[in-house]
């Protein structure tokens, strides 16, 4: 595919603009990207009494007056050097960020879209480039074991270095930066923002933080400096090095394990599973706080056999205490000839996922069922009780089930 200035893709496929619904994360209420003006992106207040315009705030905050100009369109204002590839000769590049490791040509492009070779040196064109904020519940990310009832400053670049034939975001995540509406939000506003809309953390979602690790980072590191946490929503494509430097920085984080099939990877997400596997015993590793979401396709992935495979790795390789999420499946994208995920079949993966012994087991995307709620794995006790993402009741003290005093593993108050 040719873009601006001849520039050419690596092995990447056509954007597909044929939908036009673009949601911005299940449930959410979103804006059409194909909607809005060049001087405009995505914004809602996903919670009840949140409301607001953050694109204003950020114009007229006094320490980003690049938004009242035109240089804030300007597309080197987005792009800096890239922090993991290596250089080739003949002005060759290997990115090493993502286990694709693409070899790009002088002039070209990454599979993601989003970085690009300029006489060898590699550079990141979504550094503050911001397609999509929010003021989300964390709830929403999911994270269920992690500041319940807080909000999260929620925001995306374009990109993404998979391309799930069920993506519910896919006009941000399958499209190139400059195709996409966007403002310049250099770190320190995203945490200025962030505290202004009273979250205590910023959330990394929507499309693939992976692609903008660099961005992710300074933004991780500027709100820490304000003692704002930061919390990423990943697929966990990802190399090592990459991880932990970029995913080091996070709080909490959320990991999209889409399958427990390397050839369901191979031929729904284009992508791999051992490297998300591997991402996962790292994240254990480095004591990061993580949640996985599965999500269950009929027919593809939510086979019997493959869901207590996927049970019995989290219990050996992470242990009983991770939370893990069974969530229901919505046709979209260039996957619209399936069902919704019936509920009894959700409810037949959690039963597997409990009697292989994984103690925080969750149905999501069906707001009111009682699998929503956290429950004590000693007593069985209700601790946390949630409809949709709303907190109705939290009774976890210290850590701790107030009843039989066992101890809920989590972040539980700020």
């Amino acid at each position: 595919m040719q873009l601006n200035g001849g520039l050419q893709t690596v092995n990447r496929p056509a954007l597909d603009r044929t939908n036009p619904e673009n949601p911005i994360e299940t449930g959410a209420a979103a804006i059409s990207s194909s909607t809005l003006s060049r001087r405009s992106f995505l914004m809602c207040a996903a919670s009840a009494g949140i409301a607001g315009d953050i694109l204003h705030a950020a114009r007229r905050s006094a320490a980003s007056p690049e938004l009242d100009t035109p240089r804030a369109q300007d597309d080197a204002l987005f792009t800096a050097e890239a922090r993991f590839y290596q250089k080739l000769p003949n002005k060759r590049i290997k990115c090493k960020l993502c286990p694709r490791e693409c070899t790009v040509g002088d002039r070209e492009r990454g599979y993601c879209g989003v970085r690009e070779n300029r006489s060898g040196v590699y550079y990141t064109l979504v550094h503050s480039r911001v397609c999509a904020a929010h003021v989300d519940p964390v709830e929403k990310k999911p994270l269920f074991h992690y500041l319940p009832g807080s909000l999260a400053f929620s925001l995306a670049t374009a990109g993404c270095n998979v391309n799930c034939k069920f993506c519910q975001n896919w006009d941000i995540s399958q499209a190139r930066p400059e195709q996409v509406p966007a403002e310049y939000i250099p770190p320190k506003r995203v945490a200025e923002l962030a505290a202004q809309w009273h979250c205590p953390s910023i959330a990394y979602t929507y499309s693939e933080p992976v692609v903008f690790s660099e961005f992710l980072m300074d933004a991780a590191d500027a709100g820490h400096e304000a003692g704002i946490r930061s919390i990423v929503v990943s697929n966990g494509y990802i190399q090592d090095d990459a991880l932990r430097a970029a995913y080091g920085k996070m709080d909490a984080v959320k990991i999209d394990l889409k399958a427990f099939s390397d050839s369901y990877y191979q031929k729904v997400v284009t992508g791999q599973l051992k490297p998300v596997l591997d991402t996962l015993v790292a994240l254990r590793k480095m004591g990061k706080w993580t949640e996985i979401v599965y999500l269950v396709v009929p027919t593809l992935n939510d086979g019997d056999g493959e869901i207590g495979g996927l049970a019995r790795w989290v219990k050996q390789n992470l242990g009983t205490d991770v939370p893990l999420h069974f969530t229901q499946f919505h046709p979209d994208y260039l996957l619209k000839n399936l069902p919704i995920t019936p509920v009894p079949t959700l409810e037949r993966a959690r039963e597997i996922a409990r009697a292989e012994g994984l103690h925080f087991v969750y149905i999501g995307n069906v707001p009111g069922h009682p699998a929503e709620n956290t429950y004590c794995p000693r007593c069985q006790r209700v601790l946390v009780e949630r409809v949709g993402f709303e907190i109705r009741q939290m009774l976890i003290l210290k850590g701790a089930c107030p009843y039989c005093k066992e101890t809920i593993p989590g972040m539980w108050h700020a």
